[in-house]
Formats: structure tokens, C-alpha cells, sequence
């Protein structure tokens, strides 16, 4: 009786469409929480560049706290995106997973999520460990000014690609993700400014002190 009624619910397009709505709406509130934790936190760390700023264990706690919650965001991300496919897939079929766009959104999700474990286990330690950005060797502080550019261009582009619906079966997967690296990259090349400027301001700091 029960697989009958599910059947019967998966039937219905009405019923379905309802269900869909509910999953975006589940998938936007997820996204939209990311790139705001996301975007607050990359504000702060340019400010605390500007200012020399050490972390506190109130920071330290912080940034746990925000990384757990971007974690979750992450989750429901995956979950709520393959129930998305999943409902569009039974109404489309297999040419559904043509459209370059899913393609990219995957990418990108995939990206994201080897990004979030980098962050978790080598760079948020990292910076623990050493009290600054400015404070890590040169590799730690490269890998963690990439992963940082990473994560948000990344929740950008991904929240670009779900709300542009004219870009769905339009343009190539390359050309859906021609400006994806350049983005990165200047994203990389801004903080590594930053950070550059940031030291010269403690060295000379110290040199008068």
C-alpha cells in the first residue's frame, strides 16, 4: 500500500512540482547561509590583515563554528542538489544530465567539498597553530590564501549557475566555466597582495618599535 501511494505521488506532475519547490527552496537557504559565512569571514580576515591582528581562543572558536556550519550548508547542498536531479531526472530521463550547466554545478560542488576538507584539516590547524596568516611558512600561507579564493568564488559561481536559467543547454560546459579560473586566480593574486602589503606594515612596525 505504502509503495503504491509513493509510486502514485511520483506519478503525480502536480504533486511533484510542489516537492521540487520545497527542495530549491531548501537548496537556496543552504547556499545562501554559505556565501554569507563565507563572504563575512573573508571581510574579517582582510580587516584583521590590515590591523596585524593575532588570533584569540574567541577566535579560534569562531572559526570552528564557521567551519562546522559551512560543513553542514555543504551537506544539505549535496543532499537537496540530488534530490533536485533526482525529481528532474524521473521528468526529463537520461538527456537531463546533458545540460552542461548541471555539469558545471557539479564540478564546481566537487570542487567545494575537497576545498572544505583542506580547509578542515591543514589550513584551519595551520592558522591556529601559528596566530596569523602573516605567521605561516610560505606554503601554508599560499595553500591557505588559495583555498580561501577557492571557497569564494566558488559559492559565487555555484549560486550564479543555479539562479541563471537561460544559461541551461546555451553554452558549452568550457564556456560555462571559462571565467571560473580567471576568478580564482585574481582572487589568489588580491589576497596575496594583501597579505604582502600586511607584512611590510609589521616588519616596518617592528623596525620602529
Amino acid at each position: 500500500m505504502t509503495i503504491n501511494t509513493i509510486m502514485s505521488l511520483l506519478e503525480n506532475k502536480e504533486c511533484m512540482e510542489f516537492v521540487r519547490l520545497g527542495v530549491i527552496y531548501t537548496h537556496l537557504v543552504a547556499c545562501c547561509v554559505a556565501i554569507g559565512l563565507v563572504l563575512t569571514s573573508d571581510i574579517a580576515m582582510v580587516k584583521d590583515l590590515s590591523k596585524g591582528k593575532v588570533f584569540t581562543v574567541h577566535d579560534n572558536a569562531h572559526m570552528e563554528s564557521l567551519q562546522q556550519t559551512v560543513i553542514v550548508a555543504l551537506i544539505a547542498l549535496w543532499v537537496t542538489g540530488a534530490a533536485v536531479v533526482g525529481i528532474d531526472y524521473l521528468d526529463k530521463g537520461m538527456d537531463y544530465f546533458m545540460n552542461p550547466k548541471l555539469q558545471a554545478k557539479v564540478i564546481i560542488v566537487v570542487l567545494l567539498t575537497y576545498n572544505g576538507i583542506l580547509l578542515h584539516r591543514l589550513v584551519l590547524p595551520a592558522l591556529q597553530k601559528a596566530g596569523s596568516l602573516l605567521n605561516l611558512g610560505f606554503s601554508a600561507r599560499m595553500l591557505a590564501l588559495f583555498c580561501g579564493s577557492l571557497s569564494a568564488v566558488s559559492w559565487m559561481y555555484a549560486a550564479m549557475l543555479g539562479v541563471g536559467r537561460p544559461l541551461a543547454w546555451k553554452y558549452s560546459l568550457a564556456e560555462l566555466l571559462m571565467a571560473y579560473p580567471v576568478l580564482i586566480a585574481l582572487g589568489f593574486l588580491t589576497m596575496l597582495a594583501l597579505t604582502e602589503r600586511a607584512k611590510q606594515q609589521d616588519y616596518s612596525v617592528r623596525l620602529s618599535g
